[in-house]
């Protein structure tokens, strides 16, 4: 059995494969960036429905 190579080794010839990444063209973590989003989202409609329920009750 060869001896397996390194975490880092493994990424370093994977990224040599790949080439140079260009400046703001590669978003690494799309899975983060759509849970980001759609935390705020939810946040933001959270309050919404929260203020117009208040409203209809008359509080303020």
């Amino acid at each position: 059995m060869s001896p397996r190579k390194s975490f880092e080794e493994r990424i370093a010839e994977r990224q040599a494969k790949l080439g140079p990444l260009k400046e703001g063209s590669v978003f690494e973590h799309g899975p983060a960036k759509f849970l980001f989003i759609a935390t705020i989202v939810l946040v933001v409609l959270g309050h919404l429905v929260a203020l117009v329920i208040m409203m209809a009750m008359g509080l303020h």
